[in-house]
Order: C-alpha cells, then sequence, then structure tokens
C-alpha cells in the first residue's frame, strides 16, 4: 500500500510516493506560474496552476516510482500557508489568489486591528498578532478594492482548501492553516465572530466549516481518480506547510523543535496547549495533529549568504571553509542580517549592519563568519522569547537549504544551547502530508494508530548529532546579549535611514 504527499509550495509542487512503511518510492516536481506585471507588494496565482501543477508533479512521482497507482491508499496536501482563494457559487475562483508574501494590504491590517480595539486586544481575544500577510486584510482589501467580485464571493478557502476542494468536492478547513488566517481564536479552535464581521458582516457565512485535523475530508472524486489512474483514496485534512512540516520532521511530542533555515528562518514547536505571546512576535498557531505549534519566523538566513557568496565567487563548501578560519564569535564582530526588513524583532524598515570592525576583523574569513553567526543570533533571539514562554527543546531537528552546513549546524547548536540533527527525508512538507495521510487512514480502518507513532516508526534522523561545545556557551550568551542591544540601540536610526532612502 502507498501513500501520497503533496506540497504546494510558492515556486512549485512537489510530489512523494510513499510507502506505507514511510520509505520513499518516487519524487515529482512542477514549477508554479505567478501573475506578472503586479503592483509592489503584491503577489498572486491563479489557482487552476496549482491542480495543473499537481498532476505533473504526482504524474513524475509515479513513472520514478514505478508503483501502480491503484494502489494509492490515501493521499494529503500540504500548502503555502495565509492565501485567499475566492470562490463563486459554482466554486471557481472569482479572481487569482493573494499569496502569503503579498505585502499590499497595510491599511487593511492596521483597520481590523484597530477595530478590535488594538493590537494588545487582538491578541487577547484571537490569541495571535494578524501580521499583514494574513489572510484576513487580503479578504478585506477585496471587499474595499473590488468590491463587485467581492459580492460574488461564497466561499473562501487557503490554497491546500482548494486542491482538497477539487479532489473532493468539499470546501473545509482544519485548524492548523485556518489559525493563520487571523480569523480564528487559536484557544478554542472556532471562528471568531468579530473579527469576520470587523471586515464584513457578511463574512462568517462564506468561511468553511473547521475540523480536527485527524478527521479525513472524503475520498476523491470519481471522475478525478480516474483521470489520475487511482482507486478510492482517502484524502486527509492536510494542512499549512510549517504544520506539513511539524509532522515530517516527527515534531509532534513536547521538546522536538523544527527549525528550517531557507532563505527565511523558521524554528517551531508541537505543544499540548495552547501557546499565547502576548506581545505577539511568536505566532501562535495550531498544529494539524490537534495540538498547537508556536511558530518564530525570521525574513534572513540563507539569503544573506547568497549575497556574500556572490560578492566573493564562492560555493557553499569555500564560503565554510572560509569562515571556519575565523574564532568562534569572530571577535565580536556581529552581523546584523535585516537585508530585507525583519518580522522578529519587529524591525519592517531595518537594513544590514557590520558593528564591531577592526583590524582584526576587517577581512573576509571574519565577515564570513559574522554574517552565519548573525542568522542565528537573529534566531536566538526569537528562540530565547520561546523559551520564556514555556518551551524547553530537547533536540532541534535541522532542515533547509542551511542544514548542509556543518558550521551552521555546530553554531546553531551553541547559540540554542540543544543538540541538532539532520533528517534523512529532506521534503518534511511532502513526506509530512504522506504520512499524515497515513494516519487518517489507519484511524478509518480501525487500527487506531497514533500520530505520535506513526511518526516515529517513520521519521528517521540522520547519524550525526550536533552537540553545543560547552567551552563556547559564554561567549555565545555574550554576543547574543550585544546582538539584542545593538539592534535595539539602531531601531530609531533604521527609521531614518528609510526616510532618507526615500
Amino acid at each position: 500500500m502507498y501513500a501520497v504527499g503533496i506540497d504546494s509550495g510558492t515556486q512549485g509542487t512537489k510530489a512523494l510516493i510513499v510507502d506505507f512503511k514511510g520509505k520513499v518510492r518516487g519524487r515529482g516536481y512542477a514549477p508554479h506560474r505567478s501573475i506578472p506585471n503586479l503592483k509592489p507588494g503584491e503577489s498572486e496565482q491563479d489557482p487552476r496552476v496549482w491542480v495543473e501543477a499537481l498532476q505533473k508533479a504526482l504524474a513524475a512521482a509515479l513513472t520514478e516510482s514505478k508503483v501502480n497507482p491503484r494502489k494509492i491508499m490515501s493521499l494529503g496536501v500540504s500548502g503555502q500557508q495565509h492565501g485567499f482563494v475566492p470562490l463563486d457559487k459554482s466554486g471557481r475562483s472569482v479572481r487569482p489568489a493573494k499569496l502569503w508574501n503579498d505585502t499590499s494590504t497595510i491599511a487593511e491590517t492596521e483597520f481590523i486591528i484597530e477595530k478590535l480595539g488594538g493590537k494588545k486586544s487582538f491578541i487577547q481575544k484571537l490569541g495571535i498578532n494578524l501580521a499583514v500577510g494574513f489572510t484576513a486584510s487580503k479578504i478585506l482589501w477585496l471587499k474595499r478594492a473590488e468590491p463587485r467580485q467581492f459580492e460574488r464571493v461564497k466561499t473562501i478557502l487557503l490554497p491546500h482548501n482548494y486542491l482538497n476542494f477539487w479532489l473532493t468536492g468539499k470546501a473545509a478547513m482544519e485548524y492548523g492553516d485556518a489559525s493563520g488566517t487571523g480569523l480564528m481564536d487559536i484557544r478554542r479552535r472556532v471562528w471568531h465572530r468579530e473579527a469576520a464581521a470587523a471586515i464584513d458582516p457578511g463574512l462568517e457565512a462564506k468561511l468553511p466549516p473547521l475540523r480536527h485535523p485527524a478527521e479525513p475530508l472524503g475520498h476523491i472524486k470519481k471522475q478525478i481518480a480516474s483521470r489520475l489512474g487511482m482507486a478510492n483514496v482517502l484524502i486527509s485534512s492536510g494542512g499549512g506547510d510549517n504544520m506539513m512540516g511539524a509532522i515530517g520532521t516527527g515534531n509532534v511530542i513536547p521538546g522536538v523543535c523544527t527549525a528550517s533555515l531557507g532563505t527565511s528562518g523558521t524554528v517551531y514547536s508541537y505543544f499540548k496547549r495552547p501557546f499565547v505571546d502576548p506581545e505577539g512576535e511568536i505566532a501562535a498557531f495550531c498544529d494539524s495533529t490537534g495540538g498547537w505549534l508556536p511558530l518564530l519566523c525570521t525574513m534572513n538566513v540563507t539569503n544573506t549568504t547568497e549575497y556574500f557568496k556572490s560578492m566573493h565567487g564562492l560555493s557553499n563548501q569555500e564560503l565554510e571553509t572560509l569562515a571556519s578560519r575565523a574564532p568562534a564569535g569572530a571577535e565580536g564582530l556581529i552581523f546584523l542580517p535585516f537585508l530585507d526588513g525583519e518580522r522578529v524583532p519587529v524591525l519592517p524598515f531595518s537594513s544590514g549592519v557590520l558593528f564591531g570592525l577592526d583590524k582584526r576583523t576587517f577581512n573576509a574569513a571574519h565577515m564570513a563568519r559574522a554574517v552565519m553567526e548573525g542568522t542565528i543570533l537573529n534566531l536566538g533571539y526569537g528562540f530565547s522569547r520561546m523559551r520564556s514562554l514555556g518551551l524547553k527543546p530537547s533536540e532541534i531537528r535541522a532542515t533547509g537549504g542551511g542544514a548542509k552546513s556543518r558550521l551552521w549546524l555546530q553554531i546553531m547548536a551553541d547559540v540554542f544551547q540543544a543538540p541538532v540533527v539532520t533528517l534523512a527525508e529532506q521534503e518534511a512538507a511532502a513526506y509530512g502530508a504522506a504520512l499524515q495521510s497515513i494516519w487518517a487512514y489507519e484511524n478509518e480502518k480501525g487500527q487506531g494508530a497514533g500520530i505520535a507513532d506513526i511518526v516515529a516508526e517513520r521519521v528517521k534522523t540522520a547519524k550525526t548529532t550536533v552537540e553545543p561545545e560547552k567551552k563556547n556557551r559564554a561567549l555565545y550568551d555574550s554576543l547574543q546579549d550585544r546582538f539584542n542591544s545593538v539592534w535595539k540601540a539602531l531601531t530609531e536610526e533604521f527609521k531614518d535611514h528609510r526616510r532618507i532612502e526615500s
């Protein structure tokens, strides 16, 4: 028996064919097309592109696996979070979907927050802060900018829900992805009526029913199954890419943390009870197993090293070799990696800074080391906040491009003061979607397997564990304090610099 895991991301769709023991048998990929020539800050895609890419990626994975499609029992979908897919009464999208990285709705975000009494009040009511990229502000944008299209909207979905709708004909949201809309009370896991009404009195009626992620959505439509060569495949609830990534990295029990080192950086961990940051810096999501998933997100990780590599003509290995020539802590040279502004700490108008240049540190090796350390110290600020709010990390499971660097993993272990491991399967979101679907299938068959048991048996870590070096603890504690002190001291300067630029 086999399961399918689909990860529909921003750039494209990945598909995995996974046997029920957890081994990946085939892989496929198909790129996405975005809407061109949009205004600054806008990011949109036609949802039909996702359907097309799903079919192509799945076909490629099946070809590689040589698996008979009729032996596929279950399928799960992971999708980019926070998108906005407005459907009419016929189930067609009334316009292209606004994506998670669409930042054209700042005014709408501020309006909704103020309508609910300000930031503190919003967090108290919903348990989560409203970020610009969340779905709620996109809905209000449509009402203001395209009122005729808004009037046509019958149902509002997120990207992964839309693919589930195409597969089954059923519109629903599970708790995990829904918690990133800015419309759900994450403590009680219900739609927040006041938040919905702040956008439109009739909005709540357009929101689909909420479901526990353990509940499968249903079986694939016969015509879709026939087109894909499949039989009666069970479709699980699926979830957002971070929620599926948590399952795919084994992050379904307290203490296990996932750290993704990509263009941006994320750190998240499973909690049995609601996790709420009163300041709103740590996103208080639900997960896609029935628990909660507090998540830290920073905007700058591998983007900084890509710029540095390009400037010096370096490969990844050459960068690591160069940075290794400088001692831990780069002799006090600090890099604030805010090249794209920053989400945590909340510094949207910030920029990058090298602090501490002198005769010893004004060289490529020290700068390379400082750039790599700066990205982790940036995550370290939010990670410390997560700890102060109850996180007790036992292990960090690293994914993303940065996780291929042994030096980066060592810096993370030293700054976070926790062991770091990598994973045998790096496509965590697609793999997590497949495992969630196996969970749904076995539950439907009355086997009653728990998600923690399913994950423990199938998610494999690499053999090497990177332990924190005791000799570096005091050094990095001091460097973290200095890093925090520098960005706090420059907060007003960042704002003034942006005014000069404009």
